[in-house]
């Protein structure tokens, strides 16, 4: 059973860092890309970045290129969302996602979803 839990949210100034998490657990063989998605009230769940665990290749959304890095720590199991020059736009609910796609990320092939975690940017 996979689990995927996120941490990290919470409330900042426009222009501030926060970074989030994302561990996972509950299976044997590596989950093959993991990322983030964000959905504000109202709005369609979007896409922010993913990564490819065995290799390390990354993609961003277009609105976050620039000011977002996503890494991983294999050991750890784990996924990171660092989070720079943070806008009132990026107010959102973070959702970590994991899939066994060897193509783009899309919220269709996620195959596990966190929880989701508030980032608040005023």
């Amino acid at each position: 059973h996979v689990q995927l839990v996120e941490s990290g949210g919470g409330s900042v100034q426009s222009g501030g860092s926060l970074r989030l998490s994302c561990q996972a657990s509950g299976y044997t063989t590596r989950l093959p890309v993991m990322g983030w998605f964000r959905q504000a009230p109202g709005q369609e769940r979007e896409r922010v970045a993913y990564i490819y665990t065995s290799g390390g290749s990354t993609f961003y959304g277009d609105s976050v290129k620039g000011r977002f890095t996503i890494s991983q720590d294999n050991a750890k199991k784990t996924v990171y969302l660092q989070m720079n020059n943070l806008e009132p736009e990026d107010t959102a609910m973070y959702y970590c996602a994991a899939g066994y796609a060897s193509g783009p990320l899309v919220a269709s092939l996620v195959a596990y979803w966190g929880q989701g975690t508030q980032v608040t940017v005023s």
